[in-house]
């Protein structure tokens, strides 16, 4: 047995998860040295909900936080999160944004990339994973863990070792609802180290109070690489505290190698952070409680909570129940696709509409139709044909890769954007957030030559959400 690796997630999924991405980058660099000393196999601090974040409400270049940390971080790995042909938007992007937006991150400072596809469709990996390797960086592919009677053990080792013949370096075991269980763990991780080569790393959360155990059982299996977060923003819907999980390999063939004394220092910084994120609004002290409803509906939390929303505003309360049941039928209906962005919404409404409807697919949204025409990519199981005639009606699916339908348009986004553009990566950005990044723009140009900047700051004090 070899030792085990950590990746932390204090700079980008920890405050994702717990602060509704909120962390500024002035608040990261004070401790960026002492980050970059601990030993860290890498340190997620780019990608997933930071790039829009950053853009629309902390008015901060996500480019410029990418160099500014990878200047402050020279020795260690710096990692993203990148949604496959989604980049880090909701819909799929040309090829040809893809590779730009690959050869800019990795340009800018990226090293290890972690591709994932919302219905581990692998073909809506295959741009990302070749462009990362053309340009040099470190690809990890990524597994969607999610429970259904076609996704199996066989099913994702499957997977991951087409994804190794695909040219992966490692294979991450995405657990983005909480839904792995610690002995599952250990069986997945058992059979994942006996059928492929490369490095296996895990990611879970501990929103339902058993991401410690998780951890732990895949580390007794052989685990490569963990996903942890300090404390200060660790546990409850982060990923498991580093601290604790250090000191307990501490002395063992696992041990990390990493000083507890010295994680304990930059805890106690991030400390005042995790402070100024609640006086600010955005860090609940709930996000730190045990909520075990994924375990018993198989629904993730910030789906949960969407549903109770949605059927709030209706003034149905009482048909809670009854949609919470919906869900698993609609969801086996649609094929079982992960219960993720976008999926997660997908089904989530479509379940609410069958129910407050009183007659199940009465009303089907656009993106249902869109899921079951293959618009998102390919259904992990065959979707029921009844559903699918009554929302498609004579309409073809789709059954090639959605985005070989959409052509080179790099220059188009160029043309349109021109006027403001200062920096290649811009144009980037400008095509996964149009609105979002010209009102941006707006904002430095404005600030650059002293006018007035507050028309184009959405800058806010209370969540949103």
């Amino acid at each position: 047995m070899a030792k085990v690796y950590i990746t932390d997630t204090i700079l980008r999924d920890a405050h994702q998860s717990q602060a509704a991405t909120r962390m500024r980058t002035d608040e990261m660099l004070p401790v960026a040295d002492k980050l970059d000393a601990i030993g860290y196999w890498s340190l997620e601090m780019w990608g997933g909900a930071t790039f829009d974040s950053c853009l629309r409400f902390l008015k901060e270049d996500p480019w410029e936080r990418l160099r500014k940390l990878r200047k402050a971080m020279p020795n260690t790995k710096l990692q993203m999160l990148l949604r496959g042909q989604n980049i880090l938007g909701y819909k799929h992007y040309s090829d040809e944004v893809v590779d730009m937006f690959v050869k800019k991150s990795v340009e800018n400072g990226i090293d290890v990339f972690r591709i994932f596809d919302a219905l581990n469709d692998i073909r809506n990996m295959k741009q990302a994973m070749e462009s990362v390797k053309k340009y040099g960086g470190i690809v990890e592919a990524s597994i969607c863990y999610t429970t259904s009677p076609v996704h199996t053990r066989e099913y994702f080792v499957n997977m991951a070792k087409e994804l190794e013949s695909m040219g992966a370096d490692t294979i991450c075991i995405k657990d983005m609802a909480c839904l792995l269980l610690p002995y599952e763990a250990y069986e997945l991780v058992k059979e994942l180290k006996a059928n492929v080569k490369i490095p296996i790393h895990l990611h879970t959360h501990n929103t339902t109070g058993t991401g410690n155990m998780i951890l732990l059982k895949a580390v007794e299996a052989g685990v490569d690489i963990v996903d942890t977060a300090l404390s200060p923003l660790g546990s409850g819907t982060a990923q498991p505290a580093t601290e604790p999980f250090v000191k307990t390999l501490e002395g063992t063939e696992y041990d990390t190698g990493i000083k507890v004394e010295a994680l304990n220092e930059i805890a106690d910084y991030f400390k005042g952070v995790a402070q100024r994120l609640r006086d600010d609004g955005f860090l609940d002290p709930r996000v730190l409680q045990v909520d075990i409803r994924t375990l018993l509906y198989q629904v993730p939390g910030g789906m949960l909570s969407n549903l109770m929303s949605q059927i709030k505003k209706q003034g149905a309360d009482d048909k809670f129940d009854e949609v919470l049941a919906e869900v698993p039928r609609v969801r086996a209906d649609f094929g079982y696709p992960p219960l993720v962005t976008p999926s997660s919404q997908i089904v989530g409404t479509q379940a609410v509409l069958n129910v407050l409807s009183g007659e199940r697919y009465k009303m089907i949204t656009k993106e249902s139709k869109a899921l079951l025409k293959g618009e998102y990519g390919r259904l992990p199981a065959e979707p029921n044909p009844e559903v699918v005639k009554k929302a498609l009606g004579d309409e073809e699916r789709i059954t090639h890769r959605p985005a070989d339908d959409i052509p080179a348009d790099l220059d188009k986004y160029r043309e349109e954007m021109k006027e403001y553009m200062e920096q290649e990566e811009d144009v980037l950005s400008y095509a996964l957030f149009p609105q979002v990044a010209m009102d941006f723009f707006k904002y430095r140009r404005a600030q650059k030559y002293g006018m007035d900047a507050s028309l184009y700051d959405e800058k806010e004090k209370v969540h949103p959400v």
